[in-house]
């Protein structure tokens, strides 16, 4: 079978090596005879470029690695184009996750507010990125985990003609944790999903096509809490929801557990991943460091490479992706994406039918993608005025007295990386109040 070249843009991250692994345990079903690294950051592109060759190494296989920061040598004659990029970095992560709590709004990475202005700040780069693989590339597939993935992924489809296929391990996570809690091979678990990325919903959970009783499900639910939905609210619901779905549901606690702790998630990744670096800077640095694990992001390699697999040996997998609705759901828009269980093959990513959204969880569903649909055209545009009203339309904000001086104060901290919402004076563009 003919070897296919891999172009990994923002090879400098700290997830690359999850990807080689991968690779390398499904060499004989996806034949990758060449990998393109390309980041924008030398340094890291140097010392990951020299970690994964150590790597492969010690993995027992050669694969090519050709480190560029030329983007599109990376990107031509690749028929895969693995995109994980941090738009102004974990420094502007930190920035979104503390801002909002000054407002007593929820600070989070891809929930809320924060995620918006990673949103804003990353959609006009993937576009840069997409347009490149539609024109010199255009056969091959975006595997994309930039977050928010479901936001880049609506942006893509919607101004571009390449191909994407928009991941998260979020639809795995459900399995796993049944699985756990029943004792039962992954493979047994079945059940239907809906929502949007970091905000779906796990329902007609099976074992070997056997309906879970009563018990079983409290089981899972138990398990599948993760320490941050009450467990009791889970049973209630009769729903497994995604783990983010704490900022919704326990909102108030979210906020005063933020506001007490001394740093940030985005502060203790960036002394994770010091320490990560630290390692795979390290001549004698061969395997995956331990503190990798504390990084998070497990599942990440695992659905990649089942995507990959699926298109190019034409062998059909249901696999849960972030992809247009086009009749899926009812009652959203047909260019909203969603994240749906889907048939993956050579012919592209086809969302299955959800025969029905749960009566109780549909109406945050939509609440969320009205904000997400608003989100993604106040970054095409840059326009201030569509992105205040998505944070009206967003349930964790709403409220105009929060939502107007929120925006102005993380605009201007995110002023390098958003310029075309101010003018060439850099000022930045002005909303009438009485409007």
């Amino acid at each position: 079978m003919q070897n296919v070249k891999l172009a990994i843009i923002g090879a400098g991250s700290s997830y690359t090596p999850e990807l080689i692994e991968g690779l390398v345990q499904e060499k004989e079903s996806l034949p990758v005879g060449e990998i393109a690294f390309y980041d924008i950051d030398e340094e890291r592109l140097e010392v990951m470029t020299a970690f994964c060759r150590r790597y492969l190494k010690h993995l027992g296989h050669n694969i090519p690695i050709t480190p560029t920061t030329d983007r599109l040598e990376a990107i031509q004659g690749a028929r895969f184009v693995d995109v994980q990029i941090r738009v102004g970095g974990n420094a502007q992560r930190v920035l979104d996750e503390r801002i909002p709590l000054k407002y007593g709004i929820v600070g989070q990475e891809t929930t809320g507010p924060g995620g918006m202005l990673k949103a804003l700040r990353t959609i006009p780069v993937m576009l840069e990125i997409a347009r490149d693989v539609e024109r010199y590339s255009s056969d091959a597939w975006i595997i994309n985990y930039t977050n928010p993935t479901g936001l880049v992924t609506e942006a893509v489809t919607k101004y571009t003609q390449a191909q994407i296929a928009g991941l998260c391990s979020g639809g795995l996570f459900p399995q796993w944790r049944a699985s756990d809690a029943l004792n039962v091979p992954p493979e047994s678990i079945r059940y239907d999903y809906v929502g949007l990325n970091h905000l779906n919903f796990t329902f007609n959970i099976t074992v070997d096509g056997r309906p879970l009783n009563e018990e079983e499900f409290d089981r899972v639910a138990d398990r599948a809490s993760w320490g941050a939905i009450d467990p009791g609210l889970i049973k209630t619901l009769r729903l497994i929801p995604s783990p983010y779905l704490q900022y919704y549901f326990h909102t108030s606690k979210k906020i005063n557990e933020a506001v007490e702790k001394e740093y940030t998630r985005g502060e203790e990744v960036q002394r994770l991943e010091a320490e990560v670096f630290a390692a795979y800077a390290d001549p004698d640095q061969k395997a995956k460091p331990e503190a990798l694990a504390r990084r998070g992001g497990g599942g990440y390699s695992e659905i990649a490479l089942a995507v990959m697999q699926a298109i190019h040996n034409n062998r059909e997998k249901i696999i849960v992706v972030n992809v247009p609705n086009r009749g899926a759901v009812r009652g959203l828009p047909d260019d909203a994406v969603v994240e749906i269980p889907c048939a993956v093959d050579a012919a592209g990513i086809h969302g299955l039918s959800v025969p029905e959204v749960p009566s109780t969880v549909w109406g945050i569903i939509a609440a969320v993608k009205n904000y997400e649909q608003l989100a993604v055209e106040a970054a095409v545009k840059g326009s201030r005025e569509l992105a205040l009203m998505a944070l009206l339309a967003h349930p964790l904000v709403q409220d105009y007295e929060i939502a107007r001086p929120l925006l102005d104060e993380l605009l201007e901290a995110n002023r390098p990386y958003l310029p075309t919402f101010f003018d060439v004076d850099g000022a930045a563009t002005a909303i009438d109040p009485h409007q």
